[in-house]
């Protein structure tokens, strides 16, 4: 099986309200989350253990520059981020790397996936 991570507490909380459904990864790492995958929906830091959240299916993998992003990727990626300069600025901060618009990224939607039929 495999893992979305996620290793902030913004991105956490987003997480369990539901309120974020897509992430945006540097570079193209679409060969690794093929649509309809199954994954896990994972928090924690790189090297420390992880908690699951949910399980998830991928429903859309686009890969793009950051400067071709749209207003829906980003509202997806985080509600709180409203342009494509606050997300650089944002992962230059995650990343401790510059990030220019030209940078390649992969956007993967994902949908949580209930382990029970609500009737």
């Amino acid at each position: 099986m495999m893992a979305l991570n996620f290793e902030t507490a913004k991105h956490k909380k987003m997480l369990m309200e539901r309120t974020k459904n897509c992430t945006v990864k540097l570079g193209d790492v679409s060969a690794l989350y093929p649509k309809h995958s199954v994954v896990w929906v994972t928090v924690g830091k790189k090297f420390e253990p992880k908690h699951k959240l949910y399980t998830a299916i991928i429903d859309k993998v686009r890969v793009k520059t950051m400067g071709t992003l749209t207003s829906e990727d980003l509202e997806h990626q985080d509600p709180g981020i409203n342009t494509r300069e606050d997300l650089v600025a944002d992962f230059e901060h995650m990343h401790k790397r510059h990030v220019t618009m030209e940078d390649t990224v992969t956007v993967i939607y994902f949908s949580e996936i209930h382990e029970d039929l609500e009737s």
